[in-house]
């Protein structure tokens, strides 16, 4: 399954142990991580500011993302209408990337998953697909 971790989640995965580095931990070793241009200028920049992450964590992150193939910043936005315009970027993103679903915390892009072209769904709904798919 190719999986598109939103910005906060990946953030969540790195500043914290939880849920959260435990999905990225899955998905890289099980599944296809699906991560683009957009997310990683929003991760660097989150980190660096919000965290205040060091410079030397900060390249550490980045060499452990390194490893994956990039989305390119899409050619347009999704034509979704979203509150937060840098939104319509991530979902598209997820699509350009061939995403089975995109995972977030983010409210805005769980109260478009109606109208979007592939699954959105919270760190916890994923946590438990994966666990259901593994029984099955």
């Amino acid at each position: 399954m190719k999986v598109c971790l939103d910005t906060n989640v990946l953030v969540a995965a790195f500043a914290t142990r939880g849920l959260c580095a435990d999905l990225l931990r899955t998905v890289v070793t099980k599944h296809e991580l699906v991560i683009g241009e957009v997310i990683l200028t929003e991760l660097r920049r989150v980190l660096r500011t919000r965290i205040r992450l060091p410079d030397a964590q900060l390249r550490s992150v980045e060499a452990a993302l390194a490893q994956y193939p990039v989305v390119p910043k899409p050619t347009a936005p999704t034509m979704i209408e979203l509150r937060d315009h840098s939104d319509r970027w991530i979902i598209a993103t997820a699509v350009d990337g061939g995403a089975d679903a995109l995972v977030t915390g983010d409210q805005d892009l769980l109260i478009a998953r109606a109208s979007a072209p592939l699954p959105i769904v919270d760190p916890r709904e994923f946590w438990e697909l994966l666990r259901r798919g593994s029984r099955g």
